[in-house]
């Protein structure tokens, strides 16, 4: 995943799944801590350099949260909460 900005863009909706694919292919072999800090620290910069909005964070969201299991989405919609409140 380059940016959580990337996933707003008209394209990316309709090409998300690629770009799913190539993020799942860097994180090959990382555990789910892993890839969960380096979501929250990739957004939190974003956050406080006023490059990602809350309506990307909801997008992202949105993308992903389907190819989830429900525990995983759980964690995945409190990580987005932390993130919004931020």
């Amino acid at each position: 995943m380059d940016d959580f900005a990337s996933y707003s863009s008209k394209k990316e909706q309709t090409d998300w799944t690629k770009e799913a694919q190539k993020a799942a292919e860097r994180y090959n072999g990382r555990n789910e801590a892993e890839l969960t800090r380096d979501i929250f620290s990739r957004a939190a910069e974003g956050k406080r350099n006023g490059t990602l909005t809350n309506e990307q964070i909801d997008l992202f969201y949105s993308q992903f949260a389907p190819m989830l299991d429900g525990v995983k989405r759980k964690k995945l919609k409190k990580l987005i909460e932390q993130l919004k409140s931020m």
